[in-house]
This record gives structure tokens, sequence and C-alpha cells, in this order.
């Protein structure tokens, strides 16, 4: 009977001992305890809503540096907060040989609140008003189909998790202080490339709807910055910025676009030059980079250049940059 009586004493303790742990840091459970992360899956790390999510919804395994340096400042800005990648490409036997296989995916999973998983479309929009058009659509008569996917997949996880979605090519580089919120390219038009919400919230829960009953493939954007555009118009009388002051409407705060796009589409490039004076960013919370634009010129983060893009992957992301810069393997001066 005492032995009994002791056994429930200690496993009382170790109970007490996990909920005081949960109690006093959310997030602890997955980061301080030695759980390997293999035995985690999307539902235990995601579940209290403060993920911060990458997507890849191509097959493909082998991010370039602007997709590491994204995802490991988005680690350094957000310690305490899980940093979920969910890659198509990914499967049980991916994720046990990205040691051998992947080395960059390996680097990704060697940080301790970097977690990586595969990327289930079906199951995402299970409950969603997307699924019947998921279960329709003929993706191989689509035009622009990467995107629209992708466009549907950031609004299924958020609207079930909850978090906060970016695109692979922005820097953080503070944390963002709001949890619902849109990102602004300007004062009437909003992105869809960052973007958070808590979870089931009414604003993801009308752009799945908008989504489905207005579908138009052959639009680039329709699905996306067209669509979050569409129902904040429909909600908020949008006004011009001033200064760099953000607006709310309907408890979502909708950022200005110095937040994260101080440097505009329309001169991109900026991003790969060498500047005379080097820019403080003081109003962003992170950086978008444009990559779309990126895709016929292929810039890239070159080590030695001196452009604005180097100087912001060697600040914010110094193992990314460590990694291209042994890659590079630089020749040394040789001395006589």
């Amino acid at each position: 009977m005492k032995e009994i009586q002791l056994f429930l004493c200690v496993a009382f303790l170790f109970a007490f001992g996990i909920v005081y742990e949960l109690s006093q840091e959310p997030d602890c459970f997955f980061f301080c305890n030695p759980i390997p992360k293999h035995f985690l899956r999307p539902n235990d790390v995601m579940s209290q809503g403060r993920s911060i999510i990458f997507l890849e919804t191509t097959d493909h395994l082998q991010p370039s540096p602007l997709v590491l340096c994204s995802v490991e400042s988005a680690a350094r800005i957000y310690p305490d907060r899980p940093i979920i990648f969910l890659m198509k490409g990914l499967n049980n036997n991916t994720l046990q040989d990205v040691k051998s296989s992947y080395p960059s995916l390996f680097f990704l999973s060697t940080m301790k609140n970097v977690f990586l998983f595969p990327l289930q479309e079906d199951i995402l929009f299970q409950d969603t008003p997307l699924l019947s058009w998921h279960l329709q659509v003929n993706a191989t008569k689509e035009k622009y189909w990467a995107y629209v996917i992708s466009d549907a997949i950031r609004l299924a996880v958020v609207w079930k998790y909850g978090g906060i979605y970016m695109d692979t090519d922005v820097i953080s580089i503070k944390p963002i202080p709001v949890a619902n919120f849109l990102a602004a390219q300007s004062s009437q038009f909003s992105s869809n490339g960052v973007f958070g919400f808590q979870h089931h919230h009414w604003f993801i829960w009308d752009c799945m709807n908008d989504f489905v009953q207005n579908y138009n493939g052959d639009i680039w954007g329709n699905q996306g910055p067209y669509l979050f555009t569409r129902i904040l118009q429909k909600k908020c009388n949008l006004r011009n910025f001033e200064n760099v002051e953000d607006h709310i409407c309907y408890n979502v705060s909708f950022l200005h676009p110095q937040r994260f796009y101080p440097i505009p589409y329309q001169i991109w490039t900026k991003y790969y030059e060498v500047w005379n004076t080097k820019p403080e960013f003081n109003h962003s919370y992170a950086l978008h980079l444009w990559n779309f634009m990126n895709q016929k010129e292929k810039k890239n983060m070159t080590i030695g250049s001196k452009t604005l893009v180097e100087n912001l992957v060697r600040t914010h992301c110094p193992n990314t940059y460590s990694l291209e810069l042994h890659k590079t393997q630089l020749p040394q001066n040789k001395t006589s």
C-alpha cells in the first residue's frame, strides 16, 4: 500500500510540474524539456496559436539562402515561439534522411524552435469552405496554380491553428506587437505575404468563403492580396495613412506599408544594390524582398558584394551567412 501511495505521490508531483511549466511559459513544454522533435506532430506544436508559419507548396527540398534566412531570422526574433515550415515534399522518410541528403533542411532542423512538417493539404482543408473547391479544381488547367494553392493553404492553416504566416522572402527584424493584423502595401491595398490572426477568426473565414465564391484562377492575386483587400474594403473605410501610424478596424490592425514594405515593389532591385548609407528600417517589423519580381533577373545574395541584401543576411541571419560563406570557399591572398 505504501509503495502505491508513494508512486501516486510522485506521479502527482510530476504532473503538477508539467502544468506549472506550461502556466509559466506556454511554449516551454516544447523548448525546455528533452522531447525529441520527431515525436511531435503539428497539433502538438501549433495548438497554442503562437506559431510563425512558412510554406513550401512544391516538392522542392533544397531551400535557397533567402528561404533559410527567412526562417532563421524568425527563429531569432521569436525565440519563445515555434517556427513551423510546412513542406509538400517532406514525408517520414525524408525527415529521417535530412542530415545526409538535405543539408539545408538539416541546418534548419538544428534550431531548437524550428519544426519541419509535411504539408498535408487534404487535412488542412477539412472543415473549411476550401475543401469543396480543392476537390473540384483541375490543377493542370490552372495558370497560376503554385500561387493559388499557396494562397489557399495559408488561409486554412491560420484558420485552423492561428499564428503569423510569412512568405519565405521575408526577413524578420523585430517582433510584431499585434495578434490580428494585415500588412498594407498602400493605403488602399493589402498584402497577403505577411498576416496574423487568432485561430477561427472571422476575417479568415470570410476570406475562405470569398475565395470559393469569387474564384478566378486566371487573374494573378485574385485569391491572394486582392482577396484580402476585397474583404477589408467591405468592412472598413480605408483612408490614407498619415505619418507612420497603423489603422484599426473591427479588431484587425491594418499595418502601415513601412512595417513590411519600406522598399516598394516598383524599386525592389534596391535590395540588390550597394547603399552609401545603411538604412535603419526603424519603422519596420520585417522586410519583404519581392522574390516574385525576381523570377526573371534571378538576383542572388552574393558574399562580398556589399549589397543591402548581403548586409541584411549577415546581420539578421548570421548562421545562414556563415553557411554561404563556407560554400563559396573564397580564395585567400597568398603572401610571399
